[in-house]
């Protein structure tokens, strides 16, 4: 995976809404990961080339985009960010959500290699047909969406090793050296980690959404949209709370939650500081997730940890 993505290390930063902006992707990949920028973070296809550019004065580094294709209130011109993309010269997408076959062949038509994010073992066989270039396994204690089959990664990444052909990535619930070493062993070539990517120093975040996610253990968190077959892990707060609640009741829809999930509202909440504000994205890596380092001592120290568990427990076995 290094080799293919031209990166250092195979720690992949998650496609972040919000978080995937220039700072923190730049300094990902100056720390030998690969750094994501997330297009509709940016509100327009030529805002997402600006920062773009802006990510590639921060690194001589390969940095990637996360396109992800969900449905949403008003209309996305995918297209045109999928243009904006190509034009800038990325080389590496992360794409998620829905099937991403009208963009694939465009983007490996122009030299793109194409991670897609999946959460079950044929969604990711039908993406390897489809002709992307790296799996990204994504086991039930993510964040956002795990999906409706509730798969955990100690299942899932090697039931996937099992079947895809391709390189793999595993996703979901990793925030340290073990869970690396954990994922090489389940047959995967690397890890994605989104949740502790957050609480970093450079991540955009108000410090104390970062204080939050460093208190919070594995339980805090919330699956919301479940009844509306749309599952999406976020962190416990009051406004997650009140989400699943009003989404309990018999026939509920999305309308009885808009006023809580609005992205307006979660990016204010992670401007503010304010907790309880709107919907703050986590996982159960929280329960990991003990200090706000720099990216590069988290990657360096992971990379660390990784290496003495395989040279020397693993080394220990064979004695």
């Amino acid at each position: 995976m290094t080799d293919l993505l031209g990166i250092e290390h195979p720690i992949v930063m998650g496609g972040l809404t919000f978080y995937g902006r220039a700072g923190l992707a730049a300094a990902a990949s100056n720390a030998g990961a690969l750094g994501m920028l997330t297009a509709l973070t940016q509100p327009s296809p030529e805002a997402l080339a600006a920062e773009i550019r802006r990510c590639r004065e921060m690194t001589d580094r390969p940095f990637g985009v996360n396109l992800t294709i969900l449905p949403t209130i008003d209309p996305v011109p995918y297209d045109d960010y999928r243009r904006a993309i190509i034009e800038g010269g990325v080389r590496v997408v992360e794409t998620a959500g829905r099937n991403p076959g009208p963009h694939v062949e465009d983007f490996r038509a122009h030299g793109v290699k194409v991670i897609h994010k999946c959460a079950s073992v044929r969604h990711a066989m039908a993406a390897e047909r489809m002709g992307v270039d790296v799996i990204s396994i994504d086991g039930f204690e993510c964040a956002g969406h795990p999906g409706e089959e509730d798969i955990g990664g100690l299942v899932l990444i090697p039931a996937a090793a099992d079947r895809v052909r391709i390189p793999m990535i595993a996703s979901g619930g990793f925030a340290d050296g073990r869970g690396l070493a954990a994922a090489l062993a389940l047959g995967a070539e690397g890890i994605n980690m989104g949740t502790r990517f957050c609480a970093t120093a450079e991540a955009p975040a108000h410090p104390a959404i970062k204080d939050f996610l460093v208190a919070n253990d594995e339980r805090a968190t919330n699956l919301i949209f479940r009844s509306l077959r749309n599952t999406a892990r976020v962190a416990r707060n009051a406004v997650s709370d009140e989400a699943a609640a009003r989404l309990s009741a018999p026939g509920a829809g999305f309308e009885a939650v808009a006023d809580l999930v609005s992205g307006k509202r979660g990016r204010e909440a992670l401007v503010s500081g304010d907790v309880d504000g709107g919907i703050i994205w986590a996982g159960q890596a929280q329960g990991l997730i003990h200090d706000v380092p720099t990216c590069a001592e988290l990657v360096s120290r992971i990379v660390a940890e990784a290496e003495e568990i395989i040279d020397g427990r693993f080394g220990r076995m064979r004695a």
